[in-house]
């Protein structure tokens, strides 16, 4: 008869001694500390621990998992281990890895990944790669579970190849500071077939996916830090779709946060740091930023009013003067479109003087790019406020909910500004000729002076609020106070359902 304590002390020992000792020279934690970490002390429940313990060094077959909680919270869990062949995929470990989707499915739990893996074992491609039920399954699955129940990628490692679909088909992937990297082709790969000579982290490293190609959400600096934020991330997410996100204890704003009065510079050119206003707007301590480090014209991430998860969308004028690119585009769109599948209300702070314009964003495709963010704003149902900080123009008002997206209520600063664009840029595209055919420089600089100030008039705020344009103008000092309230009002309604298969995203 098998000896039930030797498979289980296989199974648990996971790959070769060298293989543990090279994950502890970089930093790594062992992947049941890992999920261990991860779940409530107790409360994890482990499926197939002893696919192919009697083989050696191929304990549970490279992969954990299972089911367990979080903060009293179901969840399902798959952890590569990187001792096990490098965290490869075997027949088995796909098995393991398409049962425990279909449990978050079934039960509709949040899926979170912890990969760790060089990807595809070639010797079993065979077995593991192009059938009904191989690797491509899990990305199937994936898009399966995307919207129905939220996913989280915490990338310790290396995830090669078409594994690095995994983390693609996630809402958002933390990556692991020197440790972390996707790639569909190694750089080895990429030398042989292209005669590109690059490192791995210039090819898919943690920095590049976090500050370049925006395919990474966060950059952590150890495993623990990251696991540590897929918590507090899951924190603020419904377990379905069709719950409402977790309430907290009602908080006030930071204290030591400078008044709002006092942030917003009265020319409407001059830079200055949206994050200064989040800090005396949202509960003190909650707001969670999303791509940080990438296209940082635009800031978006999650928060709590009075208790509450909002996301956020603002502009931020510290940067390129919080004009849209194309990056900024998909970064907000994409976090619209994660909020509404999970029916988080929107916030907006709009200060934007609108879409990039020039050769090089239209051949970037400015034009659709911009389409998918305004898509994106269009289709959501979730409660939406918007709010006209200094100024809204163009395309720009369109891309921040404004009133013709059907936001719940726009809002204005008294310093708010809404119109198509400037008056400085308005003046010089309307009266060019008659600026022109004044012939002394200080003559043109007074009549342009007067055509900006006729201009400005004509779009004052308050004849804007007397048109019903904005729904009410807001002291600074007021502002947290009337955004608590409407979102409590809004708060529980129903949404409407699609009489529609889907849109077509402007890609």
């Amino acid at each position: 008869m098998t000896d039930a304590g030797e498979a289980f002390r296989r199974a648990y020992a996971g790959g070769p001694e060298r293989h543990h000792g090279k994950a502890r020279e970089q930093g790594k934690l062992p992947v049941r500390d890992r999920v261990a970490r991860l779940l409530d002390a107790g409360s994890f429940a482990e499926d197939a621990l002893l696919a192919n313990w009697e083989q050696d060094g191929l304990g549970a077959d490279g992969v954990v998992t299972g089911m367990g909680q979080i903060a009293g919270r179901p969840v399902a869990v798959m952890a590569n281990d990187p001792t096990v062949k490098a965290g490869s995929w075997g027949p088995k470990t796909v098995e393991k890895i398409l049962r425990v989707q279909e449990s978050a499915l079934t039960h509709r739990v949040p899926m979170v990944y912890l990969v760790d893996s060089a990807g595809a074992r070639i010797t079993d491609q065979v077995q593991m790669f192009p059938g009904r039920r191989h690797a491509g399954r899990i990305f199937h699955n994936e898009v399966a579970l995307s919207g129905a129940v939220p996913q989280v990628c915490v990338l310790f490692g290396p995830s090669a190849a078409g594994g690095a679909y995994i983390p693609a088909f996630c809402d958002v992937v933390i990556m692991r500071e020197g440790n972390a990297s996707m790639y569909l082709g190694s750089p080895r790969m990429a030398e042989m077939v292209i005669g590109e000579t690059v490192s791995l982290e210039e090819m898919g490293g943690a920095k590049m996916h976090t500050g370049v190609s925006g395919c990474g959400h966060f950059l952590v600096a150890s495993d623990e830090e990251g696991i540590d934020l897929a918590k507090r991330y899951l924190g603020y997410m419904p377990t379905r779709f069709d719950e409402e996100p977790p309430t907290a204890p009602p908080a006030g704003a930071d204290p030591r946060a400078t008044p709002l009065r006092e942030l917003i510079p009265a020319d409407e050119n001059k830079p200055w740091d949206m994050r200064h206003l989040l800090e005396g707007l949202v509960d003190a301590g909650t707001f969670l930023e999303v791509h940080k480090r990438w296209a940082k014209e635009i800031i978006v991430g999650y928060a709590r009013l009075d208790g509450r998860v909002v996301g956020i969308v603002a502009n931020q004028p510290k940067f390129k003067g919080g004009v849209l690119f194309v990056d900024s585009a998909d970064k907000a769109a994409r976090f619209i479109w994660t909020c509404d599948a999970y029916g988080i209300p929107l916030l907006f702070l709009a200060d934007v003087p609108g879409f990039m314009i020039g050769t090089q964003v239209e051949r970037q495709g400015i034009i659709r790019h911009g389409a998918k963010m305004i898509s994106a704003v269009s289709e959501a149902t979730v409660p939406k406020l918007s709010v006209i900080v200094r100024k809204a123009y163009g395309a720009g008002l369109y891309a921040m909910a404004g009133p013709a997206f059907s936001p719940d209520a726009t809002l204005a600063l008294p310093s708010a500004k809404i119109a198509v664009m400037g008056p400085s840029a308005a003046v010089n595209a309307v009266f060019f000729n008659q600026l022109a055919a004044v012939e002394d420089e200080e003559g043109r600089a007074t009549k342009r002076r007067e055509l900006m100030e006729e201009y400005a008039e004509g779009v004052d705020l308050l004849h804007l609020a007397s048109e019903l344009v904005v729904d009410a103008v807001i002291e600074p000092e007021d502002l947290r106070s009337e955004v608590v309230r409407r979102f409590s009002l809004y708060a529980g309604r129903e949404r409407p359902q699609p009489r529609k298969r889907h849109g077509v995203i402007p890609a």
